[in-house]
């Protein structure tokens, strides 16, 4: 238990929690004091004007010089404030009380503050006082301030009472939520131990309220997909590379063993050394190929993008490998390549080396008669460029499986060819932000790549 505090008290959710609380209890209690300051004052101009009233009234009293009437007023007045709360003096010029509850000495006209110093005060008392002429005599009237500092002293005890309220209200709302969010960051930092031993299937869980803590959780869990997917290609990779290469690797030593032997015998050599060459072309080609689209996966090309239109593109592949098609008994057409679709932001040589693959692989899987045909149009935000034949197609459950780095259908092993083809186009078709999707054209397959439009800065 102690532990788990430490931990909770070291954490970054609580330490912001306490300095948010602490933020806020300096506003409550910097408003606070304004607001205090503001009733104080207002209760001071209250009083006074209170004072000045009823030194008005009292004055009036003598209107005709008549100071008999002015002593009953005063004498009436201070019979009604048994306890002092409010004095009541008259004094003359000799400073001679002559009438009220107390004598007013030495205090000037005007406001005036003064204390229980005077004899007959009770003790500790605070007066605010008024004094004025009055038919040649000098009238006061107090009114003691402990009315208005019990109002204040009430007013703070209630405002220190809220404060110390708020206050533990505060810390213990932002403990709760520290620690929620504290196991939130712990089933991440687990997560991340689960993936640093290997356990790659491991995922952050996520609440489902779309706070930023799930949406870098998303992120996180997105990248996690794409390594395990990663680890898992290079896993396919590997498994692949020992099927598919065995086989060159292992014809390429028979063909060395017998070039040796007639070597031996004094036999001429020359055609198993073209054959031998002619192998080890094929399996560097292979791993250039993996090293470009390693290259390609990793962004490295992304620095020679531009402004592409994807129709030209098409109709430079188609002008190439048309009379290639003849010559195969197949045929290579277009579909309103001119016509302007919209353009998009990539890198040409890419993009026609992606088109021409697509292309090559339809001339060399389909039978003679086979028609290609190339194809540009706009949909919306996209460009849609598609690689159209009425050849034998690829099966359904077959279809995701071709863009794995050297895998190969059934019936195709026995054609020339890496199997790297169409992982190529994928990682081309994802460097550029473009989805891609292989239709069934009964018969035939179609490979749709959508590529985002290129919108105007």
């Amino acid at each position: 238990m102690t532990a788990s505090w430490s931990r909770l008290l070291r954490s970054t959710p609580f330490r912001l929690a306490l300095t948010f609380a602490f933020l806020f209890m300096l506003a409550f209690i910097l408003a606070g004091a304004i607001v205090y300051q503001m009733m104080s004052a207002d209760l001071a101009e209250q009083l006074d004007d209170t004072i000045k009233d009823t030194y008005a009234v009292i004055a009036a009293s003598n209107a005709d010089n008549d100071s008999k009437e002015l002593v009953e007023t005063i004498e009436s007045h201070s019979t009604r404030s048994p306890r002092k709360e409010q004095l009541f003096s008259l004094t003359d010029a000799a400073g001679n009380r002559l009438a009220g509850n107390f004598t007013a000495a030495g205090l000037p006209d005007g406001f005036s503050m003064f204390g229980a110093e005077m004899p007959g005060l009770p003790q500790g008392t605070q007066y605010r006082a008024y004094s004025g002429a009055v038919g040649g005599n000098t009238l006061t009237v107090a009114i003691s301030l402990s009315e208005t500092e019990e109002l204040e002293t009430i007013m703070l005890m209630s405002f220190g009472w809220a404060t110390l309220i708020i206050t533990g209200l505060a810390v213990a709302g932002g403990a709760l939520l520290a620690s929620r969010v504290q196991l939130r960051l712990d089933g991440i930092a687990a997560t991340m131990v689960d993936v640093s031993h290997g356990r790659l299937d491991t995922r952050i869980p996520l609440t489902g309220n779309g706070d930023d803590i799930d949406v870098v959780s998303s992120q996180v869990n997105a990248a996690l997909d794409r390594l395990s997917g990663l680890v898992d290609g290079m896993k396919q990779v590997s498994t692949n590379i020992a099927h598919d290469l065995k086989t060159p690797l292992n014809r390429l030593q028979m063909i060395l063993d017998s070039a040796s032997e007639k070597n031996l015998s004094g036999q001429k050599v020359g055609s198993e050394l073209a054959e031998a060459y002619a192998e080890s072309l094929q399996i560097n080609e292979t791993f250039d190929a993996l090293l470009r689209i390693a290259q390609i996966e990793a962004g490295a090309r992304k620095a020679r993008f531009t402004d592409v239109n994807l129709g030209e593109i098409l109709q430079t592949i188609a002008e190439i490998y048309t009379d290639v098609a003849e010559d195969d008994g197949k045929s290579l057409s277009s579909v309103e390549l001119h016509r302007p679709a919209g353009r998009i932001h990539g890198d040409p040589e890419l993009l026609t080396q992606m088109f021409a693959n697509l292309v090559e692989n339809a001339l060399r899987h389909c039978p003679p008669g086979t028609t290609i045909k190339l194809s540009v149009a706009r949909d919306g935000d996209h460009v849609l460029a598609a690689v159209a034949d009425n050849g034998p197609g690829i099966p359904p459950d077959e279809r995701e499986k071709v863009f794995q780095r050297l895998y190969r259908l059934d019936h195709s092993r026995s054609t020339p060819g890496s199997g790297l083809g169409l992982s190529l186009v994928r990682a081309i078709a994802e460097l550029h932000g473009a989805s891609i999707a292989l239709e069934d054209c009964r018969p035939g397959l179609a490979v749709v790549v959508s590529f985002p439009l290129l919108t105007a800065s």
